[in-house]
């Protein structure tokens, strides 16, 4: 370095950066803060000639800023990066009364040393130590090493790609480890093939090889990856004509984030490809690339999950089904339940493995259970566990059959059929069922809808009354579930009380037409009378043939009867107090008398939904259930747009 002062101006400092830069490859000034945190110049490009070094969040052990820092005077030093020397020179200095180093480097080569057969020595020196510590022997690209220690906390823009050799530890059991060995140098040397000399491989696992492509965008990098994959597969091993190579992979690509990071979204995209194996499934067109895997399928054939983190297993597994089945493969729990979440109505059974790398089939199993899967979805546990504990416990989480290893092909082959067969039977009786009740309740519907709008019609009243309050009833109902569970009333329960809201007023049928469209208020005697269309709804009900476990006539009754009541006692036809009344006919109760205070009658104009909602809790149309008043203070929003959406089919 050049014989410099020790005290700078900003300007003079910039000035003396310029000139260095003139004569050397690279130039730069460090604070001392920056060269004793360094976080804030990861992002630099010129830390490249400290490639080595810098990717930690520390300095190197041997900085020669942090020496220079130390003994504030100059410090120099020789690094070896990607088959380059470079010296690196560090002098103290002051800018503006802040300690700093000024920091140079320069490439060393021929011309540089006057003995060139020196600098040979120093290349090979330097090239011989690089390569023991960050090239993989068998495939001669880089190592595990390597990643860990130079790409693991980069985070320049580039595509990162996790390949798998798919059932590569099933080569190595039939064909022996040689075989395997000549398969991945088969493989990396196509991919060599395939990318630029800048671009990086690393074997990062046995058969698991990362691909770093600086720069390449999405379209560019998945043809080069499809390139790869079809290179592979139609590629023959040599010494082993017999064996068929293929390979699964997982892309994305980074801009900012940490190869550490996108390394692991690649990872969770191969194990996806490798499901259905000879496949590349990118992070931009991951829906895409499973589906159609998925369509590939023979639709006349069930659909089988194999789950097993056993490349040997589950291709023993596949082989026996593949002639009747279409299989689709998973190697841990994550993957399967991700599968199962977004493939539920395809499949037809799970053949699940017990340990498992990530989430094992007891994670599976509660996994399905917690989401109401494993009562539509049989489960055969296939393991070579045999303790009675963990048979117990699989049967506890719903599984249909469980098959201990070593195991027969024809065994296997059976029970999938048995239990296939019969889960095909209940859905398909499940499916007559549900197409019945549908079927039923769209009659039901239709008949109490025409019985309730002639009772409206003969009482002068709107005709979306029924509908609000079927509408306003199961609002409610659903919000009343999520609060208690108190009144124990089922999914089915609440469809067939919303139901059975729309008979509320049949009673009506029986009293006279000048009572009921009454303008004026109505004398004490005619309110009695009025009163009775209670009576006479439940025992038209009643007279309807019921069989005992008709839930909908049972609930008609109900509201028929005893939507008057109040929660006070004071109600009509029987004054029955609290929880005595019927949950089915309080709901009805309160969606009735809101929608008729926002309605117009003959007798009165309509209030608003606001002076609606502050009536009823203030009690001034009786008394209400607690837990309904706060079920319609939480639902009122809805409620009113229930209202506002039929608001125009009112008569004014």
């Amino acid at each position: 370095m050049p014989d410099l002062k020790k005290n700078y101006t900003k300007e003079e400092a910039k000035t003396l950066v310029e000139s260095l830069r003139m004569v050397v490859d690279f130039a730069r000034i460090l604070t001392k803060d920056e060269i004793e945190g360094r976080q804030n110049l990861k992002n630099d490009p010129k830390l490249k000639y400290c490639y080595r070094a810098l990717q930690k969040d520390a300095p190197c052990e041997n900085c020669i800023s942090t020496i220079a820092m130390e003994n504030k005077s100059d410090s120099t030093k020789i690094e070896f990066i990607n088959g380059q020397c470079y010296q690196f020179f560090a002098r103290y200095i002051i800018v503006d009364g802040v300690e700093c180093s000024v920091e140079s480097a320069m490439k060393i080569n021929e011309k540089v040393l006057v003995d060139s057969i020196g600098y040979k020595e120093l290349v090979e020196k330097y090239s011989a130590t690089y390569a023991s510590m960050y090239t993989d022997p068998l495939t001669g690209v880089y190592n595990r090493a390597y990643y860990e220690k130079v790409e693991k906390n980069v985070n320049t823009p580039a595509g990162i790609a996790v390949i798998d050799i798919d059932d590569f530890k099933l080569c190595n059991d039939i064909y022996g480890h040689k075989a395997g060995d000549v398969a991945l140098q088969t493989v990396t040397q196509i991919i060599r093939n395939n990318i630029r000399s800048n671009d990086k491989i690393i074997r990062i696992g046995g058969d698991e090889i990362l691909l770093i492509l600086d720069g390449i965008q999405e379209e560019s990098f998945e043809r080069k990856l499809e390139r790869i994959r079809s290179q592979v597969r139609m590629a023959r091993v040599k010494g082993y004509n017999k064996l068929q190579l293929s390979i699964s992979a997982g892309a994305v690509v980074s801009m900012t984030e940490i190869r550490e990071v996108s390394v692991a979204k690649a990872d969770r995209l191969m194990y996806i490809a490798k499901s259905s194996k000879n496949r590349v499934v990118s992070e931009w067109n991951e829906n895409k690339q499973m589906i159609n895997a998925l369509n590939e399928r023979d639709d006349n054939k069930p659909l089988v999950l194999v789950v097993d983190d056993s490349d040997m297993n589950r291709f023993l597994l596949s082989q026996i089904l593949l002639d009747d089945y279409n299989v689709i493969e998973a190697c841990d729990g994550v993957e399967a339940t991700q599968i199962i979440q977004d493939h539920f109505k395809e499949l037809s059974i799970v053949l699940l493995d017990i340990v498992m790398p990530r989430m094992d089939g007891f994670g599976v199993l509660e996994f399905m259970n917690a989401n109401d899967l494993i009562q539509d979805l049989p489960v055969i546990m296939i393991s070579s566990m045999d303790e009675d504990s963990a048979m117990r416990r699989c049967y506890e989480l719903g599984i249909s059959d469980y098959i201990r290893r070593p195991f027969s092909a024809d065994v296997v082959g059976k029970r999938v059929f048995n239990i296939v067969r019969l889960y095909q039977r209940q859905r398909n009786l499940q499916r007559e069922i549900r197409e019945q009740v549908e079927e039923r309740e769209k009659n039901s519907r239709v008949v109490t809808s025409i019985i309730s709008h002639v009772v409206e019609n003969r009482n002068g009243e709107s005709g979306p009354h029924v509908i609000h309050v079927e509408q306003i009833t199961e609002i409610i109902l659903n919000r009343l579930t999520e609060l208690t569970d108190m009144y124990k009333l089922s999914k089915e329960d609440k469809k067939q009380i919303s139901l059975a809201s729309a008979l509320h007023d049949i009673g009506k049928i029986g009293i006279d037409e000048k009572i009921l469209n009454k303008p004026g208020k109505l004398t004490d005697e005619e309110y009695e009378i009025m009163k009775t269309h209670t009576t006479i709804g439940a025992i038209m009900i009643r007279q309807v043939q019921m069989e005992e476990d008709d839930t909908l006539i049972q609930f008609a009754y109900e509201i028929c009867r005893w939507h008057h009541e109040k929660w006070d006692g004071r109600g009509y036809p029987d004054g029955l107090k609290g929880n005595y009344i019927p949950i089915s006919a309080q709901v009805v109760s309160i969606a009735d008398v809101y929608d008729a205070l926002v309605s117009e009658r003959v007798y009165k104009k309509a209030y608003s939904h606001e002076k609606a909602i502050e009536m009823i809790i203030n009690g001034e149309c009786g008394k209400f259930n607690p837990l309904l008043i706060q079920c319609l203070k939480d639902c009122s929003d809805r409620i009113q747009l229930v209202e506002s959406k039929n608001s125009r089919n009112r008569v004014r």
